[in-house]
């Protein structure tokens, strides 16, 4: 196995690792319902199902 020559420095080691960092997902508001979604996911409001603000799956269940 290779092995490195030296010691690579922690300054040196975290100067190359300052790109990896934690992202917030880019949430939208769906204009027909109004929900908070992740883009191109479905999502549910009140039961329902949707889709490109589009119902999918109505909710089924007797209330």
């Amino acid at each position: 196995m290779a092995h490195p020559k030296r010691k690579i420095s922690k300054s040196r080691r975290d100067k190359r690792r300052t790109h990896y960092k934690a992202e917030a997902p880019t949430l939208y508001t769906c204009k027909v319902t109004g929900a908070v979604h992740l883009p191109h996911h479905a999502y549910n409001v009140d039961g329902n199902l949707y889709y490109n603000g589009k119902l999918v799956i109505e909710n089924t269940s007797i209330a």
